[in-house]
């Protein structure tokens, strides 16, 4: 049976502020949440900048020693999971447990627990290692610990596609939904990738921005001189349910989840394949599977990383798909306020997404100054946009050719 289902809860950690709200606050006013990195010493780094989530306090959420048996992406998934389950109305139990699962996807998981460990093994022996090592570090944590706070004893697993993770999870959250598996999930995804050891690795691929003298204007998609990505944190955590469970629960309804489209590019294990052919059919997918026709679409939250090879791409995919439509739709990218929050981002750009329907503003691609003729649609440069729209598509695209697509649709 194939059911309509709704999004009735949303959660966020972010570098804006570690609430939905004060996200899309700053969101919409064109705040960037890019500064200097301060958790580490950046100096010997290409790239000192990052999106830090700032002043975190999860223990409204967990108690002292169980922060310290679990690692900052399953905190940040935590807190986020405890937001979205209580904006909708379900802080103090699901009302099915059995019919009730999570899927919170992670690109990289632990890394910050594996850096601290292997830190205690080089200095003071194997014997010195956590036996919290292993639970701490690996990826499926996050969807393990929501569902036993929680007592979600349906669908839960964990996706892990690089910077598609976030939305693989509330795809196949959304499918479990659909077709009757579950009636309620929490999904979504979870980073804490601002480590040394993280910003190295992507400082040595030359991923990164290393505009480290104006952070705030370092991440600019879109723009005809950005310079890499700007690598970010944080947790992005829907609740979505069939309509009938809402309905009986009295729920305040955001929007529907009206489609899931994906492929793989198939060509590379970083770069984007040739014109955004990948991208190009996942965007489709979504139309289709939805039964959306594509000039209904009035706004698409791109994945838009301020890379020169995703943005031309990922603006000839919409191209492709849209045709003349291309021109009158906008394709904005909230990455230039958040930086990328790799797995998160996913999570974090779907609620944007809903909350684009669900207030008819569009968030504004700040830092676009200098115009690129290869990304030549409306980016809703730097201003925040009042517009009615019924149609919204969420695109992320992540390392290993792995793209997906999230089609968002207003409630009636």
């Amino acid at each position: 049976m194939i059911r309509k289902v709704v999004i009735t809860g949303l959660g966020a950690i972010t570098p804006l502020g570690n609430t939905t709200p004060a996200f899309w606050g700053g969101l919409v006013a064109g705040r960037s949440g890019i500064t200097r990195l301060s958790r580490f010493d950046p100096s010997e780094l290409t790239t000192q900048i990052g999106g830090e989530v700032k002043d975190f306090d999860p223990t409204s959420v967990m108690e002292i020693k169980e922060i310290r048996r679990n690692d900052l992406f399953v905190q940040y998934a935590m807190v986020a999971a405890d937001e979205a389950l209580r904006d909708a109305g379900i802080g103090n139990g699901v009302p099915d447990p059995p019919r009730s699962g999570t899927i919170i996807g992670t690109g990289i998981g632990g890394i910050v627990t594996f850096e601290n460990q292997h830190r205690v093994m080089i200095e003071k022996g194997p014997g010195r290692v956590s036996p919290f090592f292993i639970p701490m570090m690996i990826a499926n944590m996050a969807s393990g610990q929501v569902s036993i706070r929680y007592n979600l004893k349906g669908p839960n697993f964990t996706t892990v596609s690089a910077c598609a993770s976030g939305a693989h999870a509330i795809g196949e959250a959304f499918h479990a939904v659909r077709n009757g598996q579950a009636d309620l999930m929490v999904c979504g995804g979870s980073e804490a990738t601002v480590t040394k050891l993280c910003f190295a690795g992507f400082c040595a691929e030359k991923a990164l921005s290393t505009r480290n003298d104006e952070p705030e204007r370092a991440s600019r998609p879109f723009d005809a001189e950005r310079d890499g990505f700007v690598m970010s944190e944080g947790a992005g955590v829907l609740v979505i349910e069939s309509e009938e469970s809402a309905k009986r629960r009295g729920a305040r309804i955001y929007a529907e989840v009206a489609g899931y489209g994906m492929s793989a590019d198939a060509f590379h294990i970083t770069a984007p394949s040739p014109e955004g052919e990948g991208g190009a059919r996942a965007m489709q997918a979504a139309l289709d599977d939805a039964e959306i026709a594509a000039d209904e679409v009035g706004y698409i939250n791109a994945h838009g990383t301020s890379t020169q090879l995703n943005d031309k791409t990922e603006t000839a995919a919409v191209k492709t798909v849209f045709g003349e439509h291309a021109k009158t739709l906008a394709l904005g990218s909230t990455k230039s306020a958040t930086g990328h929050l790799l797995g998160a981002a996913g999570g974090i750009e779907m609620v944007a997404s809903t909350l684009a329907v669900y207030r008819n503003v569009l968030p504004p691609t700040i830092n676009y100054e200098n115009p690129d003729p290869e990304c030549d649609l409306d980016c809703v440069p730097n201003e925040a946009r009042e517009a009615k729209v019924n149609v919204v598509l969420s695109n992320s695209l992540g390392f290993g050719g792995h793209n997906v697509c999230l089609a968002v649709r207003r409630y009636a």
